[in-house]
């Protein structure tokens, strides 16, 4: 669906005499039922990607194709399903409104009213479909900025910091939106600084720093050593027996910190149930895409 190839940006002033790099060289390719997340720190060159797929820019070197097409042409020809970082629409509309000034401008003709209905339906906008935007709570306009990405059936949706301002109930319903919008002709790409996020909801994640591809991570399929937490719901006498290098979290007598691979972490866990262990929790202390983007930026103790 989206092929970048050697992909490189330079934005120049006007003189000429000054450039910035925004995109060196950079390489993707995302196949249609994949959803694949987009991250890195502020100016990694996030957003002049998205900006460069949906057609708003044009590559200084390298190609960019969606679908085939160039993006521009892709975008005027099969629509896109696109939420902007900062979602910004005339204060004075209302929701019923500004969903259905989008649903005219996303050409749904007949549809429009039944696509409006199940937006905001979809996205709890149901108690503020009368509210002038100006009304609306942080969270509440990132919902609606949502609501309006996802009125039209697209086989192309990008979404930038989708979570942004949602508090944690609806973090957690954007993830059941996303499962939503799986199709095996449909490509999601969601851009975001939310790595526990993406770490739950991705395919495939790119790790972008200083506009370069720094690699491409799995989210879940690792097994690089790392640190849990283990819980446990009574004390338990014969711990060491399981996870001999067990350390306690200081004023916290049931939990501890285990080192170790998934596959020796498993072991012992079967190993701790079965000297009568009583489990309460397990987490790592950092997830494995934590882990790789951390490594990505070069910082110590990845």
């Amino acid at each position: 669906m989206i092929a970048l190839e050697a992909v490189s940006k330079v934005f120049r002033s006007l003189s000429g005499r000054r450039s910035v790099s925004a995109l060196s060289e950079f390489s993707l390719s995302i196949a249609r039922g994949e959803v694949v997340g987009l991250a890195g720190p502020n100016g990694a060159g996030k957003s002049t990607l998205i900006s460069l797929v949906l057609g708003y820019l044009n590559p200084t070197q390298g190609s960019v194709r969606v679908g085939g097409l160039a993006p521009r042409a892709y975008a005027q020809s099969h629509g896109v399903g696109y939420l902007t970082e900062l979602v910004v629409v005339p204060p004075r509309w209302s929701v019923n409104v500004t969903l259905r000034r989008f649903a005219v401008l996303g050409r749904l003709g007949a549809a429009a009213a039944r696509r409006v209905e199940e937006a905001i339906e979809l996205t709890g906008l149901g108690e503020h479909r009368r509210k002038q935007v100006r009304q609306l709570s942080k969270g509440t306009l990132q919902r609606l900025g949502l609501a309006q990405a996802l009125l039209a059936e697209r086989e192309l949706v990008i979404l930038d910091e989708p979570t942004h301002g949602l508090d944690p109930l609806w973090t957690q319903r954007f993830r059941d939106i996303v499962l939503a919008l799986r199709r095996p002709e449909r490509a999601v790409l969601i851009a975001s600084h939310n790595l526990d996020e993406l770490e739950r909801v991705a395919d495939r994640v790119a790790i972008i720093h200083q506009g370069r591809l720094q690699r491409v991570v799995r989210p879940g399929q690792g097994t690089v050593a790392s640190v849990y937490r283990l819980v446990l719901a009574a004390p338990c006498e014969r711990l060491g027996e399981a996870f001999p290098d067990a350390i306690g979290i200081e004023g916290r007598p049931l939990e501890y910190q285990v080192r170790g691979e998934l596959a020796a972490l498993n072991a012992g866990l079967a190993r701790l149930l079965a000297l009568d262990g009583q489990l309460a929790g397990f987490s790592a202390e950092q997830s494995g895409l934590e882990r790789e983007f951390r490594a990505a930026m070069g910082e110590d103790g990845a």
